[in-house]
């Protein structure tokens, strides 16, 4: 315990571990899953998709190992897993009160299919710990293309439908009542959490996942309830939470996914703090 103390404040090795290539992409790839959880975070919660996040990293999963034994890239792996694991909660969980089951019954499906991938791969262990951890060192040039694209993608897709999609979001009957698409709406906000989460994986790892697309997004909320402040909040606490957790994880080699948690958490608990008060001082 007393060495990692040493090592987490041992400033000259996080400075110089800045100046590698490696850690620099890092950096850039959690700053876009930062971006992302932004703003697609305040839209998960208020659809109440939290379990539909976490049921999708679990597919991804199951994609990302899929690649491993096909030998192709984990990243398209994780994205094929997502996209797959996005339009079977979308098609078959339309209904509230069945979203849940659906979930439940395709993700435990999908852990099946994964553990048996992994098993096929017993020697490529660090890769299959990565899946559920994340070990976002490990993106390349190749890798950070590939999240860049994907990120490019969600956010052209989510530019041009979050206006209807937000009204669907807030309202869905009155939304369906004046002609917009709510299901159609749906599928494609549930497609684009799974790319989104596709990246998540790949750096935070699917157990944590949900530490930056739901977290940051649900301590936003205990601060107001306006959409466009819970959205800059939101991006705020997630790139604080994703490049902080790299930042800290540097000097004493922790895997990442543990400040980035830590850092959501503490942000969160602060946030319901603050929101308590302005709650009590407002009655």
């Amino acid at each position: 315990m007393y060495d990692f103390w040493v090592k987490f404040f041992d400033f000259t090795v996080t400075a110089d571990l800045l100046s590698r290539s490696f850690v620099q992409h890092a950096i850039i790839a959690s700053a876009i899953l930062g971006l992302l959880a932004g703003v697609i975070g305040p839209l998960i919660v208020s659809r109440q998709m939290s379990f539909a996040v976490h049921g999708t990293s679990e597919l991804s999963v199951m994609g990302a190992a899929g690649g491993l034994l096909l030998g192709i890239s984990v990243g398209y792996g994780a994205i094929v897993g997502s996209i797959a694991a996005a339009l079977l909660f979308g098609i078959l969980g339309l209904r509230s009160r069945e979203r849940d089951a659906i979930i439940g019954v395709i993700l435990s499906f999908g852990l099946g299919l994964a553990v048996l991938f992994l098993w096929l791969n017993p020697d490529r262990t660090v890769n299959q710990f990565a899946l559920l951890v994340g070990q976002v060192v490990t993106v390349n040039t190749i890798g950070l293309q590939l999240l860049i694209g994907t990120a490019v993608v969600v956010l052209v897709i989510l530019a041009a439908v979050y206006r209807p999609l937000l009204f669907a979001s807030t309202d869905p009957e009155v939304a369906s009542a004046r002609g917009i698409p709510v299901r159609g709406l749906s599928i494609v906000f549930a497609v684009l959490v799974g790319l989104a989460v596709s990246i998540g994986v790949q750096i935070v790892g699917a157990l944590l996942v949900l530490s930056l697309l739901v977290t940051p997004a649900a301590a936003a909320g205990r601060l107001t309830a306006d959409p466009l402040k819970v959205t800059i909040f939101t991006l705020i606490f997630a790139q604080l939470a994703a490049v902080g957790g790299i930042i800290l994880s540097l000097a004493p080699g922790v895997p990442v996914s543990v400040f980035v948690t830590s850092i959501a958490f503490v942000i969160y608990v602060i946030c319901r703090i603050i929101g308590s008060r302005t709650t009590a001082a407002a009655a």
